[in-house]
Formats: structure tokens, C-alpha cells, sequence
């Protein structure tokens, strides 16, 4: 680490040397995915005409956004599914989630949660958390969660009794959330999936692909699942989309979400893109490099900090299946440590010293280092975790490896200043 701009103690220097050819093999697979994934993306905007006309903004209903349709097209290929909604007005993964399960779930329904209980925001949308907020609770839906087995994986054999006839939906996690469990990789959705459709052909299978796309070669509505949705200021906006989100899937379940994502009868045919269309273009275009940006970014922090003495989830020869990266740093000291220093390496308000505070949708006081040009962004290298046992931080993003490797490196060291290794 030859650089004059930051300083940092000789240890930290020669750990991360270390680190880094412990990470060369991870390195080349994920550049191989990378490149696949990025020509995936270029046939997509090839195959359906992208023109400087796609970019240009609509007001009011927006009818005939001959870009918002075109953008539709092109991440449904990315994708690898038959039909997608993707919008600068999501708010937030999480709405687009929620407007999945409202568009597609009706009074007295049941869906059924194989992953366990999903990531603490979801929680007042199911009616887990709050009482007469308009959760799906309070419309009658039912909510079943099967828990993982001890090894933290799916209990598929546990699915046949929980599956009768009132279940609809069968919901997967992708990403571990605040957990420590390992994110599921594509052939074990696909495994899930297809168990699912063995017990009912008719029931639809979603998935929570936050923190996954690009990830791997294929998606999981390219693979059996029948719905997914996500978030663009994770890894599907290439840390260029101020906001928005997506759903993708079947034509039909798709075209169902649009009625809740607007009106029922006007659907997708309105919505106006206000100019946004391109930078949601430019973002979907640079997804792939940027999530492989984001996963070495993940896998130097796996192999400086196992270096360390700490244990890492997953190790940094492991095979990922998202861009999160969790590190166990054993008590509150090292926690808040380790997101100050990220914090410094941020390249907006890196002066700031983070604090846990109390964050709505969560039961917990949480801290969070998270520099970034788009607030809250998870595809920009951020560190996070609530202030309870196991004091395991889960850091993700990175928009290049160079940048998030001296983000990692300042956690290091900032443990280091204070005495904590």
C-alpha cells in the first residue's frame, strides 16, 4: 500500500498486503461474473434501441414515456425476466417490496416465509411490529414463517405441512439481513422454488433480491422464482440512480403489483419519469461493474479482519451469493470503532463521527457510517449494524475496489488508535 494521502500504522500495511493475495483467487471469479454480466446488460440496451430519445423527461400522467416503457424492456433482459416495473418513485426497497405483496395478496390469504423472520423493516408491513398502521395484518392476510435449521440454511423438508391451501405465497430472503446466517445463492432458490411448485403447481414464489442482483450470472425469476423486487440505490442502480426501486417477473403478477404501485385500471400506463430516465439508464449500465467493485471490497474486509482474529461471515474464499459482508467484532467498542473509521474513508462528510441512535423500524439503537452521494445509498461502502449481541457489523458497497479498500484499511486503523487490537 504505497500511498502518501492516508496514514496508516505499518501493521495495517502489511495485514492488508496479506490480505490482498489471500484474495486473488476470489478476485478472478468475481471478474469473470462481472464481465458476463456487463455484456448481459450491453446486448440488453443493444436488443432494444436505447436512443438519446429514451432520456427524455415526461410530466404529468406521463402517458406514452416511450423511455420509462423502453427502460421496463431492458431490465426485464437484464433480468432474465418475461416483464418488469422499474421507478424513480419507489422510496425504498422496502416499498417495493410492499407493493409486491399488497399487489398480489388478498383477504385471507396466507404467505408463507421460508427464510425466517424477514429484515426488521418489513416487519410493520407484515403486522409482525404496530398495530392499525394498514399492514397486510390488518387486511387479514396471515403471515407463517418456517425457521431456518441450525446451520442456518432453508428446512425444505418443513415445507409440505405448511404449505395447504390458504397459502399463496411462498416469500424468500435472499440476504441475510441482520443475521448471521448464510444469503442464499441462486441454485438454492432455485431448490426452494422448485420444491414449492411440486407441492402447488399454482402458488407464486417471491423473492427479496435486495444486496443480490448481479451478483451471480443468473437471477432467481430467470430460475423458478415467479416475482422479485429490489431496490436502485443497491446494486441494480450502479450508485448512479438517486432513488427508485423494481419489481420483475411474470407478466401477470407484474401487471398486478402496477395496479398497487398506482390505480387499479391505469396500472403502468401512468407515471410520469420527470427527467429521471436517465440516470436510472446509466445506472442499470453500470450495475455490474459496480457490484463487482463492491463484492472485492467485501471479500479484502473478510481477509484483513479473519487476519485480525475476528470471525468472518462469509470467508473471503467463500462463494457470495450478495455484497454483505458481516464481521464479528465481539463488543460495543470495537462496533462503534470500526464504523467510525469507515466513516473517515468516505468521500462525503468523512469528518463525521457516527453514533448509535434510535432508527425508526428498528428495535434496537443502531449505528451507521455511510459517506455517500445518495442518502442511505447500500451499493456506496457503508458499515451498520444495531448495538446488541452478537456486536456484528455488516458492511456492503463500495463504488471502486481502490476507495473501499482504504474505507476497510481506516477501520482497521481507527481500532488500532483507540487500542482495541
Amino acid at each position: 500500500m504505497n500511498q502518501p494521502f492516508f496514514n496508516i500504522n505499518s501493521k495495517i500495511v502489511e495485514l492488508s498486503e496479506k490480505a490482498i493475495a489471500l484474495c486473488a483467487p476470489s478476485f478472478s471469479k468475481i471478474e469473470e461474473i462481472t464481465e458476463y454480466n456487463q455484456l448481459k446488460v450491453l446486448k440488453a440496451f443493444a436488443d432494444n434501441r436505447v436512443s438519446e430519445r429514451h432520456f427524455a423527461a415526461s410530466t404529468g400522467y406521463g402517458y406514452g414515456d416511450e423511455g420509462r416503457e423502453t427502460l421496463d424492456a431492458v431490465f426485464a433482459q437484464c433480468m432474465g425476466a418475461p416483464d418488469a416495473i422499474i421507478r424513480h418513485n419507489f422510496v425504498c426497497g422496502t416499498q417495493a417490496l410492499t407493493v409486491a405483496l399488497f399487489g398480489m395478496l388478498r383477504p385471507g390469504d396466507a404467505f408463507l416465509s421460508v427464510t425466517g423472520m424477514p429484515y426488521d423493516t418489513l416487519r410493520g408491513v407484515i403486522g409482525i411490529t404496530g398495530e392499525g398502521q394498514g399492514s397486510l395484518k390488518d387486511f387479514g392476510i396471515e403471515y407463517r414463517q418456517l425457521d431456518l435449521l441450525p446451520d442456518g440454511k432453508v428446512d425444505i423438508d418443513a415445507m409440505p405441512p405448511a404449505m395447504d391451501s390458504k397459502v399463496k405465497m411462498v416469500y424468500i430472503q435472499r440476504s441475510r439481513g441482520y443475521t448471521l446466517r448464510p444469503s442464499l445463492s441462486v441454485s438454492e432458490i432455485t431448490e426452494i422454488a422448485h420444491r414449492a411448485k411440486q407441492i402447488n403447481p399454482d402458488v407464486i414464489v417471491m423473492v427479496d433480491n435486495c444486496y443480490g442482483e448481479f451478483v451471480e450470472k443468473l437471477e432467481p425469476v430467470a430460475c423458478g422464482a415467479d416475482i422479485m423486487a429490489g431496490s436502485l440505490i443497491k446494486n441494480p442502480g450502479g450508485g448512479i440512480a438517486p432513488t427508485g426501486g423494481y419489481i420483475c417477473g411474470r407478466s401477470d403478477l407484474v401487471e398486478l403489483c402496477s395496479y398497487r404501485l398506482t390505480t387499479p385500471g391505469t396500472g403502468r400506463e401512468v407515471g410520469c419519469s420527470l427527467g429521471h430516465n436517465r440516470e436510472l439508464f446509466m445506472g442499470l449500465y453500470n450495475a455490474p461493474h459496480v457490484t463487482g467493485e463492491a463484492l472485492k471490497t467485501a471479500v479484502f474486509a473478510s481477509a484483513l479482519f479473519e487476519l485480525l482474529g475476528f470471525e468472518v461471515t462469509p470467508r473471503c474464499d467463500q462463494p457470495r451469493a450478495d455484497i454483505i459482508q458481516a464481521i464479528m467484532l465481539r463488543d460495543e467498542p470495537n462496533l462503534i470503532a470500526f464504523c467510525q473509521g469507515v466513516q473517515r474513508g468516505a468521500p462525503v462528510d468523512s469528518f463525521v463521527i457516527p453514533e448509535p441512535w434510535d432508527m425508526p423500524g428498528y428495535d434496537s439503537k443502531v449505528i451507521m457510517a455511510a459517506g455517500a452521494f445518495t442518502l442511505g445509498s447500500s451499493i456506496e461502502l457503508s458499515a451498520d449494524a444495531p448495538l446488541r449481541e452478537p456486536y456484528a457489523v455488516w458492511m456492503q458497497g463500495g463504488l471502486n475496489f481502490n476507495s473501499g479498500k482504504m474505507g476497510i484499511t481506516l477501520a482497521a486503523q481507527t481500532m488500532l488508535e483507540k487500542g482495541l487490537i
